[in-house]
């Protein structure tokens, strides 16, 4: 059988099977007859073993895989290790990283979505199986040292706040030390919020030049440092995962000069010339051909040479910075291996560098300065929506910008693949790997066999000389579905991987051998799982799926979408989401982060999910008593950032009010100063047909500063949470930022805020349902 449907992958081998309550739901698991038992010992000399996981990097984005931006640092790890041309990964960046740190198909190991849905299906738990033990806790029970930095996003958003339940924070799974953002991405100039181990770390400004991938790099190296003062032969597990490049797309100022006029050529050149390097390497085969701009998933990507002079500059500067972030990645690598060669670890450090999915064409044709205007939410936003707010094109990449590049960049980053990440052609899911152990009696070389993201941890575990866990938490470990492709390293001709399912958002796939079926639409109800429209690939002769084969080989097809139908039945890939109710349903349990609640001054940021169930897709109010002094001044209530959001401060006397519409700032003020003395302040927010707002600030009772109608902030927006008494963070008003900084409230008495959100609108989907209920009488 293929890997993804034996009885081991399907989780439900033979015997008895019982139920173990963990996050509100149901696991499923099987009562095994082997006892637990402790990892042993590390083998004297173990190595390290560093991975570091890119976010949204398209295939083609590094040297040793066609790419023109500078990356000595890869290209190193390349020469003197493995590059696989055959790597796949999950269409997403959730599934992946799941798959990834567990062994586990991604619907297996909960994540058959990123982690912002809880629909109360097992395979979209959007929380890591607790009977399926982590590289780390693995790792970490036979003697290694165990430290994360970035991205994690294997946590459901509704448990990412500070009362939630940790048991699916890195700690809990098998991690020493934790530094960076738990969420989906963030800014990297002022990051929404940072967790340091369990706990958000209180800072209420950025200093000027912050930037998050170089403090990622140095909280790293600080955790080796730390080690070795203490424990200088014991082996250590870094997990690094990039925030870079997800949007939004930053860079510093400096290297984005370094940039400046390389892609004037536009992103037809640019693509045919990465192709052309691809072929001549072998990463690509010779006779591969590049696909036609007429596919129906080439995404509305214009001809180059068809857009005007302003539209060349504006997306070129967008390419510019994403080339910057894409050096700054391989400057970490630099610093990292630059430390491992000082202490005399490089040789014996195992290093992977790799992608999560593939380049993301979410900009849309134009890229956009306004990311969350089109980025997060799913609602049906009026014919007048601006999706790009204009702002100076020099401005991108920097603070002021949330950005994201266009659509004809991230097909250049996917060369040769066709379509982006979420899809389940190539472009999605085929991703660059390069693996590097100089210690290792392998010639380093290329290498075409087909590895899954599942048989990442397989094959760290077997390079590393560690046993995977039997068990988790008293309960014997499931079954992986990953196999290991350490032979290859040493053997150019050692079989890859046969078979794998895809899925994303009901769009499927399912490669076994050379054939591969995708259904790039989600089936309806009467078509059934196996149904829909399917088109058939020969990869060994066209790997860039530019040739359907479906119509004159109907039994393949029919024979493919049988197996992928059998493949998702054993990985809990059901429900597919064919009405919605994987992004509308939710359990009632998160009703209370809805109600009304009191907020004290001068705390950390308030997390992100957590705001937005007081703010988005609703009206509310916020009240402050405050007692001022004759010289009161600074922020009471933010929340947002130059991405979108909202500022009440108190500021020459004046109540000051600012709204960002997604860079768009519009302000009000209080015509007469508001005076000294105890005052009721109430900030009101109504909603308006055509999703907009109304905003109002009073004093005692009295309207004082009003702006009429705004764009409302819908889905991850506003990003940065609720902070009182200061503006955290990224600022929403970058000139008062600039004049007061984050702009502490000072010369008064300022207890806090009071937030009481309104009704619903009718613009929610959302449907709260009594799933801890339903489960809690299942397990009965």
């Amino acid at each position: 059988m293929a890997p993804g449907e034996t009885g081991a992958s399907v989780g439900v081998p033979p015997g008895a099977r019982g139920y173990e309550r963990f996050g509100g739901r149901v696991a499923e698991f099987t009562s095994q007859s082997e006892p637990w038992w402790p990892a042993s010992p590390r083998p004297a000399d173990a190595p390290n073993v560093v991975v570091m996981l890119v976010d949204d990097l398209g295939f083609s984005d590094l040297g040793p895989f066609g790419g023109e931006i500078p990356t000595p640092n890869i290209d190193a790890l390349a020469g003197r290790g493995w590059t696989f041309s055959n790597y796949r990964t999950a269409p997403m960046c959730s599934p992946s990283r799941a798959s990834l740190l567990t062994g586990l198909n991604p619907h297996r190991a909960g994540f058959g979505y990123v982690a912002h849905v809880d629909p109360g299906y097992p395979g979209f738990a959007c929380e890591l199986p607790a009977d399926a033990p982590t590289l780390a806790e693995s790792l970490r029970a036979g003697g290694y040292a165990t430290f994360a930095v970035g991205k994690w996003h294997l946590t459901v958003e509704s448990k990412l706040h500070d009362g939630a339940d940790k048991s699916s924070w890195p700690l809990q799974r098998g991690f020493d030390r934790y530094f960076g953002s738990m969420d989906g991405f963030t800014s990297l100039h002022h990051p929404h919020r940072l967790i340091s181990d369990n706990s958000p770390v209180d800072v209420r400004e950025f200093p000027d030049g912050y930037f998050l991938t170089d403090d990622l790099t140095d909280r790293a190296l600080g955790m080796i440092d730390d080690l070795r003062a203490n424990a200088p032969d014991k082996p250590f597990f870094l997990y690094y995962a990039h925030t870079s490049v997800h949007g939004p797309i930053q860079a510093k100022d400096a290297d984005i000069h370094r940039y400046r006029g390389a892609y004037d050529a536009g992103w037809d050149a640019i693509r045919r010339e990465r192709f052309a390097r691809q072929q001549a390497s072998g990463i690509v085969p010779a006779d591969a051909v590049l696909p036609a701009d007429d596919l129906p998933d080439a995404a509305g990507i214009r001809r180059w040479d068809d857009l005007d002079a302003d539209e060349r500059a504006l997306f070129a500067r967008h390419m510019e910075v994403y080339a910057a972030a894409v050096d700054e990645i391989d400057q970490s690598v630099g610093r990292l291996t630059a430390r491992l060669s000082e202490l005399g670890e490089l040789d014996n450090t195992i290093f992977l560098v790799l992608s999560d999915n593939g380049g993301t064409a979410e900009g849309g044709p134009s890229g956009t300065r306004s990311y969350f205007a089109q980025f997060g939410h799913d609602s049906d936003v009026p014919a007048d929506w601006v999706r790009d707010v204009p702002r100076d094109p020099a401005l991108i990449g920097g603070p002021r910008v949330f950005g994201q590049y266009p659509a004809g960049w991230a097909r250049v980053s996917n060369t040769p693949w066709r379509s982006f990440k979420s899809s389940t052609y190539e472009g999605g899911v085929h991703a660059p790997l390069v693996v590097s152990w100089p210690d290792a009696a392998a010639r380093p070389g290329l290498r075409d066999q087909f590895v899954f993201v599942a048989d990442l941890a397989p094959t760290i575990l077997e390079l590393a000389g560690i046993p995977p866990l039997a068990a988790r938490g008293g309960m014997p470990a499931r079954p992986v579905d990953g196999r290991s492709f350490a032979a290859s390293l040493s053997d150019p001709e050692a079989p890859g991987r046969q078979a794998q399912y895809f899925e994303c958002v009901g769009r499927r796939a399912y490669v076994d051998g050379d054939l591969k079926a995708v259904s790039p639409l989600q089936p309806t109800v009467d078509e059934g799982a196996a149904g829909g429209a399917w088109e058939l690939y020969d990869l060994a002769a066209d790997p860039t799926e530019t040739a359907d084969l479906a119509a004159s080989r109907t039994a393949d097809v029919a024979r493919l979408a049988a197996r992928w139908r059998d493949a998702a039945w054993a990985n809990t890939v059901f429900p597919l989401d064919d009405t919605g109710q994987l992004h509308t349903v939710r359990p009632e349990s998160e009703a209370v982060l809805s109600e009304p609640v009191f907020l004290p001054a001068r705390r950390p940021v308030l997390e992100r999910f957590r705001s937005a169930r007081l703010t988005v897709l609703r009206s509310f109010r916020v009240t402050a008593d405050l007692l001022c002094g004759p010289d009161a001044a600074g922020v009471l209530v933010a929340h947002g950032d130059q991405g979108g959001g909202y500022v009440l401060a108190i500021d020459d006397g004046h109540l000051a009010l600012g709204y960002n519409a997604y860079g768009d700032l519009h302000r009000a003020r209080s015509l007469a100063p508001i005076g000294g003395g105890p005052h009721r302040i109430e900030l009101a927010l109504d909603e308006l047909d055509g999703l907009r707002w109304r905003v109002a600030a009073s004093l005692d009772g009295s309207e004082v500063a009003v702006i009429d109608a705004v764009p409302m902030l819908l889905g991850m927006c506003p990003f940065t949470g609720i902070s009182v008494g200061y503006d955290y963070g990224g600022p929403v008003d970058w000139d008062q930022y600039e004049r007061h900084r984050s702009y502490p409230f000072t010369g008064g008495d300022l207890r806090g805020v009071t937030y009481l959100p309104g009704p619903r609108s009718a613009h929610d989907p959302t449907v709260l349902r009594a799933m801890d209920a339903a489960v809690a009488a299942l397990a009965d």
